[in-house]
C-alpha cells in the first residue's frame, strides 16, 4: 500500500491523500525547524577533529548507501588513510553505547549494516544513536577520517562532505514528504550536497552514476565460491529496502530462481522460518546484509551474493580529490 502511494499512482494514492497530507506538512515543518536551529547556532553541532563524510539520502528505504560506504572505506584504506565508520545501528539495541563492533558482536546489538561494513573492510565501526559519541569512541583508535552510514539529516554532527544516494529507477516517487511520500527532506536539499550518487537507472545532469557489481556466490558455512548461475533451483530471499533489486540482479546473472521472498529491511530471522523457506528449493540465496545475521545458523546449502559499488575512473578521482582537499585542512594521512 505504501509502495503504491509513494511510487505508483493508484486508488490508494487518492484514498490516503487526505489523511497523510496534514501529517506530511507537520513533518516538513518540524524537520525544517530542527535544521534551522543547527544552522543558526541555536543548537550546537559536534565538530570532530578529523574530516567527517556523510553518506545518506533524502528518501526513506534502501538506495544503496552501504555499498557506497564500503567503497569509500576501501578506497581510503588503499590511499593510506585510516577511516572509521559510525552508524546509529538502525533496528538494533546494544547493552550500552557507544558500541565498538568486533567479530563477536551480534547484529541484534549492532544492526546488520555496521556488522557488514566491519566484516567487509576491517575498519573500526562504532554504533550510537548519538553519532558524536560514536565518533569520539573511534578517535582513540587512530582514525583520521570518519564515514557515517546514513545521517544526512543528523545535523547534531557537523560534516565536511555530503553524499546522497538516489535510486536511479524509483527516484523520488511522488516527491512528497513522509508519510505522504518517501522524502525525508525536499528535493531542493540535493542542491546543497557535494555528490549525488545515482544507483542504477539513468543519472541526470550533475549526478554520478553507480552500479552494483555482483561477485561469486559464497557459501555461508564453508566459504566456497561459485557462479550463482551454477546453483540449481534457487530460493532467493532479501531483507533490504527494495528486495526486487536483488531478485533482478539474480535474473540478470542467469540464476535459476524458482521462488522469491522479500522481507522488511533489517528484519531478524528465526531458524525455523529460514528452514521452511529453504525447503522450497535446493539452495537458499540471500543478500550479504542478510548473511551477516544468518551465519551462526547456516546450513550447507545457504549462499549469499556480495555486491560492490563501481564508478567510472574519472568519478572515482573526482571524489578522491575532494576528500584529499578537505583532509589537507586537518593534516596529512597517517603513513
Amino acid at each position: 500500500m505504501i509502495e503504491n502511494l509513494w511510487f505508483k499512482p493508484s486508488f490508494f494514492h487518492y484514498l490516503l491523500w487526505p489523511l497523510f497530507w496534514p501529517l506530511s506538512k507537520l513533518f516538513g515543518a518540524i524537520s525544517r525547524s530542527r535544521r534551522n536551529q543547527y544552522q543558526s547556532g541555536q543548537k550546537n553541532a559536534y565538530r570532530a577533529p578529523v574530516p567527517v563524510v556523510v553518506v545518506g539520502n533524502i528518501t526513506a528505504g534502501g538506495n544503496g548507501k552501504t555499498p557506497v560506504v564500503v567503497w569509500l572505506v576501501e578506497m581510503l584504506q588503499a590511499q593510506g588513510y585510516k577511516p572509521g565508520v559510525v552508524s546509529r545501528g538502525y533496528g538494533a539495541k546494544a547493552p550500552s553505547y557507544p558500541l565498538l563492533v568486533d567479530s563477536k558482536t551480534s547484529t541484534k546489538h549492532s544492526g546488520d549494516e555496521p556488522k557488514l561494513i566491519f566484516e567487509r573492510t576491517g575498519a573500526p565501526v562504532a554504533v550510537d544513536p548519538i553519532r558524536a559519541n560514536a565518533v569520539q569512541a573511534l578517535l582513540p583508535l587512530g582514525v583520521d577520517i570518519i564515514i557515517t552510514d546514513d545521517g544526512l539529516q543528523h545535523y547534531a554532527l557537523a560534516r565536511d562532505i555530503e553524499f546522497t544516494v538516489v535510486d536511479g529507477k524509483r527516484r523520488f516517487g511522488n516527491q512528497q514528504l513522509l508519510p505522504l511520500g518517501p522524502l525525508r527532506e525536499g528535493v531542493s536539499r540535493l542542491e546543497e550536497v557535494d555528490f549525488i550518487i545515482t544507483n542504477g537507472g539513468d543519472a541526470e545532469q550533475g549526478e554520478i552514476p553507480m552500479s552494483l557489481t555482483p561477485s561469486l556466490a559464497i557459501n555461508l558455512k564453508t566459504g566456497e565460491k561459485v557462479e550463482v548461475n551454477q546453483l540449481p533451483d534457487l530460493v532467493a530471499m532479501a531483507g533490504i529496502g527494495h528486495p526486487p533489486r536483488f531478485f533482478n540482479t539474480l535474473q540478470q546473472l542467469g540464476a535459476k530462481v524458482s521462488y522469491t521472498q522479500g522481507f522488511a529491511d533489517h528484519q531478524d530471522f528465526e531458524l525455523s522460518q529460514l528452514d521452511a523457506l529453504a525447503e522450497k528449493g535446493q539452495h537458499l540465496i540471500m543478500t550479504e546484509k542478510d548473511a551477516v545475521k544468518c551465519g551462526q545458523q547456516a546450513k550447507d546449502n545457504w549462499w549469499y551474493l556480495p555486491v560492490s559499488a563501481t564508478f567510472a575512473p574519472q568519478d572515482e578521482q573526482r571524489i578522491l580529490d575532494r576528500i584529499k582537499q578537505t583532509k589537507e585542512h586537518y593534516g596529512s594521512p597517517s603513513a
